[in-house]
């Protein structure tokens, strides 16, 4: 950080959010729209592609549905993904995800589809964007973030005051690094991960798929241009050997999940393949004097479930509602910062644990093998299940007393057994 004077100048924005991509762009609308003045920063010319893992899951369709943004998702030729298969061992499931507040479907949008509808919705609210801002250090006074500094296009030096900085910034925030945000519930490494796009290559039902084998997540939507997203998630300490032969290494993790291996083989890839070696799940405190988190800059999860933009947009809620009740409220965001965290990791925390619990990539225990015999034939219970994977349900319906007996009285279990 760098220190400032003790006589402030009058600051020039209420809210800096540094980060113009989805945790960013949707806090920046949200206070926009609330009628605070926010300058939103991005050291990147968006919209460009990044590594992602696509799917937004029901809790963030419906926030994209509520604050108007799902139409233009669809209107750039986003598929709904209403049906899923699971296969996690010799019982598949098949069936529909529930609905919730507007939402029925998933969707897995292009980056450069959907940082593009929620940049331009921070704009129309009447944020300043100014992209290809290269943020390098904090602002401070008294211990206080009073704003940033670093570079503009072509190397300029600036900086600008805000009442509050937001780090949308990523895993590697800048913002996070430079308020000192301490991290907790750290995991290690688990997952590599490795996904491309074909074309001609069909889903089931035109649905999802997804995969469970020992070792191995795969995952297979349909996304824009007529093209299918196929994700291959394996252990990460297999990353020195893989990246040997990263295309056959992806391609052999498709073997043995039915036919997907031969639908991609009569397939065409239609753009490299994109391969990550991972990242450790964690949780960073989320706010400061004069700082607060979003997204990945305030907490990390291992790809595999799919959830991490769905968590950036719920960041974002809960992230403008503290903010603007903050700068309106008599005890200000001192107040509401606290709750804000407290809010988000009661949200998050489940699907962490579920996050974890997929990232060991073990194959399937008896218990689980059960409850999948037992929901087979069961589309209501499926698809309840189905949103235990999206994050609208926990496990704890299917580990209630009575689930249990039902469960365990079913002749399905001489099948497990």
């Amino acid at each position: 950080m760098v220190s400032g004077q003790r006589e402030v100048p009058a600051v020039a924005y209420d809210v800096i959010v540094v980060g113009a991509r989805v945790a960013g762009a949707a806090t920046a609308m949200l206070l926009a729209r609330a009628g605070l003045s926010v300058l939103l920063v991005d050291r990147a010319r968006l919209p460009a592609d990044t590594l992602s893992t696509h799917q937004v899951q029901l809790p963030g369709i419906a926030a994209l549905h509520r604050w108007g943004l799902l139409s233009a998702i669809t209107a750039a030729g986003t598929p709904a993904t209403r049906r899923l298969r699971f296969d996690a061992g010799p019982v598949p499931l098949d069936g529909e995800y529930p609905a919730i507040d507007g939402a029925g479907a998933l969707y897995s949008p292009r980056r450069t589809v959907l940082d593009e509808v929620v940049l331009d919705a921070a704009r129309q609210a009447g944020a300043a964007v100014r992209l290809g801002f290269e943020v390098g250090q904090l602002t401070t006074d008294d211990g206080r973030v009073t704003g940033i500094c670093g570079r503009e296009r072509r190397g300029r030096a600036a900086s600008e005051l805000a009442r509050l900085v937001v780090g949308a910034d990523g895993k590697r925030s800048v913002v996070a690094r430079c308020a000192g945000a301490a991290r907790y519930r750290v995991q290690p490494v688990r997952t590599m991960a490795s996904y491309a796009y074909w074309s001609g290559v069909p889903t089931v039902g035109g649905g999802g798929e997804v995969y469970r084998r020992a070792g191995r997540a795969v995952a297979a939507f349909p996304t824009n241009d007529d093209l299918t997203m196929i994700y291959v998630g394996s252990p990460a300490a297999g990353f020195g050997q893989a990246r040997r032969d990263l295309t056959g290494h992806y391609l052999a993790g498709l073997d043995g999940c039915g036919d997907l291996a031969d639908r991609v083989r009569a397939g065409r890839q239609a753009e490299r393949l994109r391969t990550t070696p991972g990242i450790a799940a964690r949780m960073h405190v989320p706010y400061g004097p004069g700082w607060a988190l979003a997204g990945d800059a305030g907490l990390v999860l291992d790809p595999c479930s799919a959830h991490g933009i769905t968590r950036a947009l719920g960041d974002a809620q809960l992230l403008a509602n503290a903010i603007i009740g903050g700068f309106g409220g008599r005890g200000g965001l001192a107040a509401t910062l606290p709750g804000y965290h407290r809010a988000r990791d009661r949200a998050a925390l489940p699907v962490y644990r579920l996050t974890a619990s997929i990232a060991r990539l073990a194959p399937s225990g008896a218990a689980e093998r059960l409850l999948y015999a037992w929901l087979a034939g069961r589309p209501a219970e499926i698809s309840r299940f189905f949103g235990v994977l999206a994050g609208t349900e926990t496990l704890r319906h299917f580990r209630t007393p009575s689930a249990v007996a039902r469960i365990l009285a079913d002749p399905a279990r001489r099948l497990v057994a």
